[in-house]
């Protein structure tokens, strides 16, 4: 079925494709900016694709990608995989491409059908266009990009956070977003109000952050503290 399907989007995207293969039991194709909206509504129009369901949309941030403080590739829930200092030892692998990635999860209900549509959107002010005049589901899953990786969905009817507080500075889900945070809030007796003052946690690496050869680089195990998962 995947061979199938990946010989029906070649047929009908053409060079607008950027790449197309099937990974982790499912077909992915990577796209352009300029192309997305075209490929979209093609995606959800078309008789052999109809995938009329946005099911999820998600961002990754390639900033840190293959670079380490250990050099391993297992980790265990206790002993090493606990360590609290890093070792002089490090991994350094460059990532060549562009920093951001949204990734749209797709699902046709007439053929029984996933899809995973990637597209790649530079560091300096990423910008994308919005997909909800496709997949109105795409409304929420677009702010929560905005709002944890600082992705802009040029169109979108109403870009604003969705789940920081609204004086929140910064993304969250950025690899350069300090894990404690920027600020911390305490209540001031003296003053009988709420202050906020920069944050008194001393920043260090808990647990190390596993690099796995796949086949996909966006696929990866990090530490829960990095926003990654772990398998």
């Amino acid at each position: 079925m995947a061979k199938s399907l990946m010989n029906t989007l070649g047929e009908i995207f053409g060079d607008r494709l950027i790449a197309c293969d099937k990974a982790f039991g499912e077909v992915t194709i990577e796209v352009a900016k300029d192309d997305l909206i075209e490929v979209a509504k093609e995606l959800r129009d078309h008789d052999d694709l109809k995938f009329e369901q946005l099911i999820d949309l998600s961002a990754v941030d390639y900033l840190t990608y293959g670079q380490d403080e250990w050099a391993t590739t297992e980790a265990t829930g206790t002993g090493f995989g606990r360590a609290r200092e890093a070792t002089s030892s490090a991994v350094h692998q460059e990532w060549q491409r562009e920093r951001f990635a949204v990734v749209y999860h797709l699902l046709s209900i007439i053929h029984n059908r996933r899809l995973r549509v990637k597209c790649f959107v530079q560091d300096n002010r990423p910008m994308l266009p919005s997909v909800v005049t496709v997949w109105n589901s795409a409304n929420w899953y677009e702010r929560e990009a905005f709002d944890l990786f600082g992705i802009l969905f040029e169109g979108h009817p109403d870009l604003r956070r969705i789940l920081t507080d609204y004086g929140f500075i910064g993304h969250p889900f950025r690899k350069d977003f300090p894990l404690i945070g920027n600020v911390e809030l305490r209540y001031d007796a003296k003053q009988k109000r709420c202050v906020y003052e920069p944050v008194s946690i001393e920043p260090r690496v808990l647990v190390p952050r596993v690099i796995r050869k796949e086949k996909d680089p966006t696929i990866y195990v990090s530490s829960p503290e990095q926003g990654g998962k772990r398998g």
